[in-house]
């Protein structure tokens, strides 16, 4: 079993539950999925781009990454509709506290001037949304084999209902928030 779904299990239900007053654990919210994106605007004029974009998000999250297509025309950036311009995957289970585990205790640690991730970039609706800059902070990427530096965007859903309650359980998973 996971570091963190043990942690989850034996600690942070039982601290959540005595900071908001929960009648019954079923109520303490869970991390329901990761979704990381990488979206890729150079594929449309080299495809092969999209290639290694993909071959990383695989080292990354350990899971094939779909490829997501424009939605509609945009004549400024010579992108026509169904072009493939990006990839995501969405982690569930395992290797979703897998990845959380890499992200929190490996990866954003070594993110260069780190003092923490932002407060604010909660939706309204208890998800989490988490910009990296570079590829490079993940210790499955070489530096060597990179062609281009790309950022990705890092979507952690919760079924919290406010945003309190998100930021107070991935506080109790070891997020390194700012002061």
């Amino acid at each position: 079993m996971n570091r963190l779904k043990e942690k989850f299990n034996s600690e942070v239900t039982q601290n959540l539950v005595k900071h908001f007053n929960y009648s019954s654990v079923m109520e303490v919210p869970k991390i329901d999925k990761i979704v990381v994106n990488m979206g890729v605007g150079d594929a449309v004029q080299n495809t092969k781009v999209l290639d290694d974009a993909v071959e990383e998000l695989q080292a990354i999250t350990g899971q094939k990454p779909l490829i997501t297509k424009a939605k509609k025309s945009v004549a400024t950036f010579r992108l026509r509709e169904g072009m493939p311009i990006g990839a995501k995957t969405t982690l569930r289970g395992e290797r979703m506290y897998d990845f959380l585990d890499k992200l929190i205790s490996v990866s954003l640690p070594r993110v260069r001037d780190f003092r923490g991730v932002s407060k604010s970039a909660f939706d309204g609706r208890g998800n989490y949304t988490l910009g990296v800059k570079e590829q490079l902070i993940f210790p499955e990427i070489d530096y060597d084999r990179v062609s281009k530096i790309r950022g990705m965007d890092i979507v952690i859903v919760t079924t919290a209902n406010t945003d309190e309650e998100a930021r107070e359980l991935l506080t109790q998973f070891g997020m390194p928030f700012q002061k």
